[in-house]
């Protein structure tokens, strides 16, 4: 018996699997070098499992994110956005990879492994995520490299799904049946595609009136929305300043990643005030600050600005897939050298964004993408990054509080992947999981020759915010990632950088 009906569309809802205007802005925005797809690298203790094992696993948990067996199909002559349709040759051994370091098997040697695998753009045709199972690791581990185009999951969702293929015990309870059998549903020809592109094309002024209404809600959320809205665009229209991180950018990535202790940054918070994430953004502008000084560029008195994507996933939408994201433009104080001043700073301008409804109003604008017309819709993304709106991409993505396991093997940690838009050579992505804060950066290849002086400098920036603190019951900083044997190795080895 199929798990799906054989119909390309619900009966009930003709634009279930019909993608979001948000979504679609992600393949409008994939050219010219920047792919939008999202990826994380993960560490497992050993020993590896058998390519078989792992993609046999996959299959047993696949029906729990149905998404990753479908492909996009294009509406023709551009009338509509994409639809999700069962892919009828889905198979496994094409998304699910296996491969191995030379030895000695190092962190560095795993970052370049992860950089490739990241400069490389899914294909279109197939299911939009790629696994890759990495074994010889030193030490006896493994590592997990996944890759998601970012219509299919923003980092809060990726997150759930992560939670949903791995275990939550070393050794979990053996389901209790096998997971059910599944027949794809028969592809929508490119006439069916059109034809229900059209239908919605003659009802979308009652869609329009009926999308801006959810959107506002009401008379009073009108008006705050309409002002929200305002002090959005006015905020995102002026230029971001110039600096050497809006450049041109290629095909190719290089990735470093880095660690810090979420306890140790508590404590930074619980010092000084704010939050933990005013606390990483302000990590983050003294890393950038200490990066440009060293390159002989003036800081002072200069203020990047930096895209925060902000989660508006309901507790009930944790799972789901699709993006249900908004943003903020956040001043970074790159100038001011003092740790605590900076953090006291970025504290007093978060908190004037967000009483602002500068998120508010970009929510808005997002939700207002779905009723533009597909060709507007392309244009409009296509012309964003040639206005400079914001220097570069931070992303924290609170992750699981609690191990995971895969198979057996503990998840030692996980260090995500975030992609460059065009003009924006360098991005951020943070990821939090069991009592780790993980950078995962990743810079355009040329532009960001010295990506890994940046990791160091952004360690530096880290120990400074710590220092600044009263120590704590076992304090410190984890580190360049491995850093955590570096008591006895140095950190310099780790990065394969001169000591």
């Amino acid at each position: 018996m199929p798990l799906y009906r054989p119909s390309f569309l619900c009966e009930d809802d003709p634009m279930a699997d019909r993608l979001t205007g948000l979504d679609a802005s992600f393949l409008h925005l994939e050219r010219s070098g920047a792919h939008m797809h999202v990826a994380s690298t993960s560490i497992f203790e050993g020993p590896a499992p058998t390519h078989e094992e792992f993609r046999d696993h996959i299959a047993s948990r696949l029906h729990l994110v149905p998404r990753f067996r479908q492909k996009l199909r294009f509406v023709p002559l551009d009338q509509g956005r994409p639809v999700w349709v069962d892919d009828p040759y889905l198979n496994l051994d094409y998304h699910v990879r296996q491969t191995a370091l030379p030895a000695p098997g190092s962190d560095e040697q795993l970052r370049n492994l992860a950089a490739r695998i990241f400069s490389q753009q899914l294909d279109r045709s197939k299911p939009l995520w790629e696994l890759w199972l990495v074994e010889g690791l030193d030490d006896g581990r493994f590592a997990i490299i996944g890759k998601s185009h970012h219509a299919l999951v923003d980092g809060i969702s990726g997150v759930d799904i992560t939670t949903v293929l791995f275990d939550l015990d070393r050794d979990p309870e053996a389901h209790s049946a096998p997971p059910p059998p599944w027949l794809a549903r028969p592809e929508p020809t490119d006439l069916q595609l059109l034809q229900e592109a059209v239908r919605e094309r003659l009802t979308s002024p009652r869609e329009i009136v009926r999308g801006v209404r959810h959107a506002l809600r009401g008379p009073r959320k009108v008006l705050r929305g309409v002002g929200a809205t305002t002090k959005m665009v006015g905020a995102g229209l002026g230029a971001a300043p110039h600096s050497v991180f809006n450049v041109e950018i290629g095909p190719h990535r290089r990735f470093a990643m880095t660690q810090a202790d979420l306890d140790e940054l508590k404590r930074v918070k619980d010092a000084h005030g704010g939050t933990v994430n005013d606390v990483i953004l302000s990590i983050v502008a003294g890393g950038l600050g200490r990066y440009l000084r060293a390159r002989g560029h003036e800081t002072d008195g200069v203020e990047l600005r930096a895209m925060v994507p902000v989660s508006i996933r309901a507790t009930d939408e944790r799972g789901a897939l699709g993006n249900r994201i908004t943003a903020m433009m956040a001043p970074l104080p790159i100038g001011e050298e003092d740790p605590v001043e900076r953090l006291h700073v970025l504290t007093a301008e978060m908190g004037d964004l967000k009483a602002s409804g500068q998120a508010v109003g970009a929510e808005i604008l997002t939700k207002l993408t779905d009723f533009a017309p597909t060709t507007i819709a392309s244009q409009a993304a296509r012309l964003q990054p040639a206005q400079r709106f914001f220097n570069l991409v931070i992303t924290n993505v609170p992750g699981p509080q609690f191990p995971l396991y895969l198979l057996g093997r503990r998840m030692e940690s996980i260090f995500p992947m975030v992609p460059l838009a065009q003009k924006q050579a360098l991005c951020v992505g943070i990821m939090s999981y069991n009592g780790q804060v993980n950078f995962g950066l990743i810079g355009d290849y040329d532009a960001m020759a010295d990506l890994e002086s940046f990791a160091l400098d952004l360690e530096e920036a880290t120990a400074e915010a710590i220092a600044s603190a009263p120590a704590g019951p076992g304090g410190g900083r984890l580190g360049r990632r491995g850093a955590a044997s570096a008591s006895s190795n140095g950190t310099a080895a780790l990065a394969g950088e001169p000591s």
